[in-house]
């Protein structure tokens, strides 16, 4: 069973500070030059913890870590940030707009006992890099608190949970934010133990599958190891042995995955075009009387119409294409939940077969991507149509792992909201 509880959150006080301004996004998606505007918004924004700056003086005792944790331990003692006194869960809820439809992800944020993945009720879906979970485990050593939380999902058509959050949001918020693009985030307490037995009784047989935050997810396992090693674990109840989520029902409507594209150096000695007809239909997409943008939409458009398509730029020609899968996906050599998802036919099929790419990089915006693809040494953008949520819980319920940047959900939730402090 998923052994969730109610924690005792640190949040910024209001009545000290303006949560507009203290916020931040993740880390992941932060530039450097994002990271100095948020220095610049205010003296306490979160990113002084959570993503802070290296200087040229840091050494082994002074750096971006050990700041962190002074930045956390005075603000705390400053009240600009304050500990709750009673354990909640917090009910948070993102307004947001995509495509012109006025849309909200709700959802609430407990603590998590770890376990190890693939052992009991917490599935993963995608792999990871090493050096985003050194950061974060550095972080835990020192601050000894997630500081952002594990973006999950959940399956209950009996909406318990969701009852109780929609009952919440109609009182005032203890805490309201936006993000750079104007939409509300907002955050409830729930701290009566009624509506808390609930929401952990309904959770307690589901399984929890993790949507974004996979990094720090087995950083907490490795973190917990070490605590191990040392012997402070004694009853497998202290605080570390724990992690925060925020869960989200995948039943409720809201919920919005977007696509990463890939910008893909390949040899000149192939011709994509040609090696790729043996196995796509390949539409050059029409662009007399049209602009850059209108044409990339007409890319999308065909592309959405057809399981396993993808839209493809070209740098030589400066055209834009959809490439329409002809043959049934089981030329991919992986097991069933993963082969029929376009992101592994883009990577096992046209990556590793057919167009031998070794380098290739991420970009979510596709205008960003094709001038990043005219400026750099690359050859093509190849662009894909968004992961299915379905297709999440089934490859995370087989064990199996989706490649990297494979799905993104949107929008990201703020770091900053809650802090889990142990």
């Amino acid at each position: 069973m998923a052994d969730l509880i109610p924690f005792k959150g640190v949040l910024y006080n209001p009545q000290k500070v303006n949560a507009f301004e203290t916020v931040a996004p993740p880390y992941d998606v932060i530039t450097p030059e994002f990271k100095e505007l948020l220095y610049k918004k205010s003296p306490h924004n979160i990113i002084r913890i959570d993503f802070g700056k290296d200087e040229d003086r840091d050494n082994e005792h002074e750096n971006r870590y050990t700041r962190a944790f002074r930045f956390l331990s005075d603000w705390l003692q400053e009240g600009v940030l304050v500990n709750d006194e009673e354990p909640c869960f917090y009910c948070y809820e993102i307004r947001y707009e995509i495509n012109g439809e006025q849309k909200k992800t709700r959802g609430f944020l407990g603590a998590v006992r770890i376990e190890e993945l693939g052992s009991g009720k917490i599935h993963p879906h995608e792999m990871t890099y090493s050096k985003p979970k050194s950061d974060r485990l550095n972080i835990l050593r020192y601050c000894h608190a997630n500081t952002s939380p594990i973006f999950s999902l959940y399956s209950s058509k009996e909406g318990l949970a969701s009852s109780i959050l929609e009952s919440i949001i109609r009182e005032m918020p203890y805490i309201a934010a936006q993000n750079g693009d104007g939409f509300l985030h907002r955050l409830w307490r729930i701290n009566d133990r009624s509506s808390i037995e609930i929401i952990r009784k309904e959770l307690s047989d589901k399984d929890i599958f993790i949507a974004d935050g996979h990094h720090r997810y087995e950083t907490a396992l490795k973190y917990r190891k070490e605590m191990q090693e040392k012997g402070i674990m004694k009853t497998g109840k202290e605080p570390y042995n724990y992690t925060m989520m925020f869960l989200a029902n995948m039943e409720d409507d809201g919920l919005t995955l977007l696509p990463t594209h890939r910008i893909v150096e390949i040899n000149s000695d192939i011709n994509p075009k040609e090696v790729l007809k043996k196995y796509f239909t390949i539409q050059k997409i029409k662009s007399e009387g049209l602009s850059e943008e209108q044409i990339r939409q007409e890319m999308f458009r065909t592309i959405q119409k057809s399981t396993h398509a993808f839209g493809m730029f070209l740098t030589n020609s400066n055209a834009y294409y959809a490439l329409l899968l002809n043959n049934a996906a089981t030329t991919v050599d992986l097991p069933a939940c993963l082969k029929n998802l376009d992101v592994s036919v883009l990577h096992k099929l046209i990556f590793e077969k057919l167009l031998n790419i070794e380098h290739y990089e991420y970009e979510m915006a596709p205008d960003i991507a094709v001038e990043r693809a005219r400026k750099g040494s690359f050859e093509a953008v190849f662009f894909l149509n968004p992961t299915k949520i379905k297709d999440v819980k089934d490859v995370a319920l087989a064990g199996e792992r989706m490649p990297p940047k494979s799905t993104y959900f949107y929008p990201k939730l703020l770091t900053g909201m809650v802090i889990y402090k142990f």
